[in-house]
């Protein structure tokens, strides 16, 4: 039997409308947020989802509840699934933080880790399904 992984971002932010990059700060939905998260419900109601996983920031668990927390489908919570730590450099505007982006591929954020780290973690997460 052939397994399907499929990836969404949460869904948009306050920050996220304010040209923030949030990183592992909590971050909540906007009302246009949580009207896409409610979409990505209906979108995915026929997809057959045996289950939904989530980092345990509040906007990605905000999503979910949103959009699958009527359904039977079951979700689960791993820190492992947040965004890159940008450390000191959370909830910056987003324009000053990407300016440098591919600095930070192997090179740490200020008190955070660099996107190379952020894959591994990620990566550490998916042999732990149970497929």
């Amino acid at each position: 039997m052939a397994v399907q992984i499929v990836f969404e971002t949460h869904s948009l932010s306050e920050d996220n409308e304010r040209g923030l990059a949030t990183g592992w700060h909590p971050g909540r939905l906007s009302p246009a947020g949580r009207q896409l998260a409610a979409e990505l419900g209906q979108r995915r109601a026929a997809d057959n989802i045996a289950a939904v996983f989530t980092s345990d920031l509040h906007r990605a668990v905000e999503t979910v509840t949103i959009a699958f927390g009527q359904t039977e489908i079951p979700i689960l919570f791993d820190w492992r699934l947040r965004e890159c730590d940008y450390g000191q450099l959370n909830s910056t505007p987003s324009a000053q933080l990407h300016q440098n982006k591919s600095r930070y591929l192997d090179e740490a954020y200020p008190g955070g880790e660099s996107w190379r780290q952020a894959v591994a973690r990620v990566g550490r997460f998916l042999p732990d399904l149970a497929l």
